[in-house]
């Protein structure tokens, strides 16, 4: 697998969305031409905040300080495979 899959990148920013539309939270996934894709979490009309999903040497992580960081630190991210990854963001990062 490449450092950067941006399949695989894809398939863990759909899962997420989906999860956060089950907690009652919008999403908009956003594919840009060039560079990796984001999704945006919405709140009254307005985007909140955008997540990304970057490859570390034991799995897949969400960040969402800033979205294009390439710094994670506890807190502003959770591991793209855990069951609560939605729970967290929203917790963290929305409330």
């Amino acid at each position: 697998m490449k450092p950067r899959d941006p399949q695989e990148q894809l398939i863990h920013l759909v899962r997420l969305g989906w999860d956060l539309r089950g907690l009652g939270v919008g999403t908009s996934l956003v594919l840009p031409q060039v560079g990796q894709p984001i999704l945006e979490v919405m709140s009254g009309g307005e985007t909140r905040v955008r997540i990304a999903v970057i490859r570390r040497a034991c799995g897949w992580v969400f960040v969402w300080r800033p979205w294009w960081a390439r710094m994670w630190r506890p807190g502003e991210g959770v591991w793209a495979g855990a069951d609560n990854a939605a729970d967290v963001i929203v917790s963290a990062a929305i409330a």
